[in-house]
């Protein structure tokens, strides 16, 4: 099971670089680029689809699409210069709540 827990956190921390590197596409006009985000995006599936032998789908997904999210926005906030007001910060935090709730309602 942590081996599951290890791949999904890895598939996350791919999809998240592979999200942050978008702008270096120019819109899909840089073909390193675009090759590196399209791999990354395939990678972070299969790892994904790995997972859920071990996790269940509910829970591997809002966990990956919720720490993805929450793991973005902090990229965002540090790299690249967007804001964050309370009401973000907010968002963020139930997001990040709302997995672990829901970690908590798959444990028993």
């Amino acid at each position: 099971m942590f081996t599951a827990w290890a791949l999904l956190l890895g598939a996350i921390g791919i999809e998240v670089a592979a999200t942050a590197s978008l702008p270096r596409t120019e819109s899909f006009r840089d073909p390193f680029w675009t090759g590196l985000v399209l791999l990354g995006y395939a990678l972070s599936i299969w790892m994904l689809a790995l997972v859920i032998k071990n996790i269940p789908v509910s829970i591997a997904y809002a966990v990956w699409s919720g720490l993805g999210t929450a793991g973005i926005v902090l990229i965002g906030v540090l790299f690249f210069g967007e804001g964050i007001d309370p009401l973000k910060a907010t968002m963020l935090m139930t997001i990040i709540a709302a997995v672990v709730v829901l970690n908590l309602q798959g444990a028993h």
